[in-house]
């Protein structure tokens, strides 16, 4: 009670408080000496870079976003440097950072265009490599093309059929890059029997290399198989009839050498080669294949041979002389 009534006196305030008042201002002294070391790495800005993806704008002529498209952009990131808090740093990502190149009124052809990068919140731009990026502006072209299908090598003792959906896909993207397109193709993918894969679509040029900077719709396509089971196919050599006696063959090249045959298993069991006729004659060429199989049998492939044949050289028989009585 009697402490209670002490502290409430201002004069005993007073003297607490500057009682050891030197040993109390140099603790104080010391604790923020302390945080204020302990807390450095967080008030200090850094600086950290990031390979940010160039976006090109375009609103040429009021036409708005998409009427023209982009290729060849050189490069295709730039190095920007950020500066500020390390932790405000860690938090960001390439791509919360904008660098854009905007081409509103350059013409349709190549460009060389200054890069402006916008900083996130909390951050500022301390630099930027390079500041100047390369490309070709062109009208934007869309093409729709029929896919083609690519899968992966079925078994030898299956006739699988197959089904795209959808069957057609549009390319879109520069001109001058679209018209480079000759098929857009399935990346190869094994579907089971009676079963179903989804695949990507590939646009590829005439040389069959992918090609980069266009856009398919749809990116990809469902694959369904439509056969159940195994059939029974076996593979068989081709092996061709003997030429005349008048001929005699050089060189002789056999496309496929072997075929598929699909018969009823027992039938199968009792073949062990395809019978092939070719029309011979003196001379250099290719020419098709007419192969022979007992009827309930049916060949999957079509043959051709590629043959170089020559006459064979007449002997003349010896004349007895004839013999005086």
């Amino acid at each position: 009670m009697e402490a209670g009534r002490r502290w409430a006196q201002p004069r005993y305030v007073w003297m607490r408080a500057v009682h050891n008042l030197g040993p109390k201002l140099l603790s104080l002294l010391i604790a923020l000496t302390l945080w204020f070391l302990a807390t450095s790495n967080r008030r200090a800005n850094v600086e950290q870079g990031f390979d940010v993806p160039v976006t090109v704008r375009d609103t040429t002529g009021g036409r708005g976003e998409g009427t023209r498209a982009f290729s060849d952009l050189n490069p295709a990131t730039v190095r920007v440097t950020l500066s500020g808090r390390p932790d405000r740093l860690r938090e960001l990502r390439p791509e919360s950072i904008e660098a854009i190149v905007d081409v509103t009124g350059q013409p349709e052809g190549s460009f060389n265009a200054v890069v402006s990068v916008t900083a996130p919140t909390g951050t500022t731009v301390t630099r930027r490599t390079p500041d100047r990026v390369q490309g070709f502006v062109d009208t934007q072209v869309v093409r729709t093309l029929p896919i083609t299908l690519s899968v992966a090598t079925p078994s030898e003792t299956s006739l699988p059929r197959y089904v795209v959906v959808p069957t057609d896909a549009s390319v879109s993207g520069p001109g001058r890059v679209v018209t480079t397109v000759k098929e857009v193709v399935t990346s190869p993918v094994l579907v089971p029997a009676g079963g179903e894969r989804e695949a990507r679509l590939i646009a590829l040029d005439t040389v069959g290399d992918p090609i980069d900077g266009v856009v398919l719709r749809p990116a990809t396509v469902m694959i369904r198989r439509l056969d159940t089971g195994v059939l029974p196919i076996r593979t068989l050599p081709v092996v061709l009839t003997k030429p005349p006696a008048t001929l005699r063959v050089r060189s002789v090249s056999v496309q496929p050498s072997a075929v598929r045959v699909v018969a009823a298993p027992e039938l199968l069991g009792r073949l062990r080669e395809v019978a092939g006729r070719v029309e011979y004659h003196v001379g250099t060429y290719t020419a098709p294949v007419t192969l022979g199989v007992p009827a309930g049998a049916q060949v999957l492939e079509n043959v051709s041979v590629r043959l170089t044949v020559e006459a064979v050289p007449v002997q003349a028989t010896p004349v007895k002389p004839a013999t005086t009585p």
